[in-house]
């Protein structure tokens, strides 16, 4: 299912579409998509959880456990296993999210999470990764959006185009999200 009422959240499937890096900054972003929809949702996180993520999305494996890799055999030794990450809300850029995981009486415990760390630990398990319906309303863009959108609507939707095109590498091997030709 891609959407899932929580509450009275609407939570959205999303995929972890790329990794990448800024090349003038040299900053590193992952790249959520909507799982049933061309939308978006860039978020700058730190080198080591960008290759770890990136790493995993390869297929790659380290040589001794990173510390994702060590959360979740620590979990899986004691009967427990990631069911979802959700990304709740963002404040003045920063993305925050839970992790929910599930013991082995089914009981089920939520822990928060930088959003970069939660993503990192979801590859890994192939847990599903939500994000809050408000969250993409807020930080989210549709590139291949064809309606007629407002001024700010427009305005992001062009700072987006220009991000993509200013990132230099790929790192987690797979294709970035299409740009605009207009």
């Amino acid at each position: 299912m891609a959407e899932e009422p929580f509450g009275r959240v609407r939570l959205i499937e999303m995929v972890v579409e790329s990794v990448r890096v800024h090349m003038l900054s040299s900053q590193h972003v992952v790249i959520l998509k909507q799982s049933e929809r061309d939308r978006y949702l860039p978020i700058w996180i730190g080198p080591s959880e960008a290759n770890a993520i990136a790493m995993r999305l390869q297929g790659l494996s380290a040589e001794r456990p990173l510390t994702h890799d060590l959360l979740v055999s620590m979990l899986a030794t004691l009967g427990a296993g990631i069911s979802r990450v959700v990304v709740t809300h963002v404040t003045d850029g920063t993305f925050h999210a839970r992790l929910y995981i599930e013991n082995a009486s089914g009981d089920e415990s939520e822990i928060d999470s930088r959003t970069s760390d939660a993503i990192a630990v979801a590859v890994r398990t192939a847990s599903p990764i939500y994000v809050d319906e408000r969250v993409l309303d807020e930080a989210g863009v549709e590139p291949d959006s064809t309606e007629e959108g407002t001024a700010e609507e427009e305005e992001r939707l062009a700072v987006f185009r220009e991000f993509v095109n200013s990132l230099d590498v790929d790192i987690s091997g797979e294709k970035g999200p299409p740009a605009d030709e207009s």
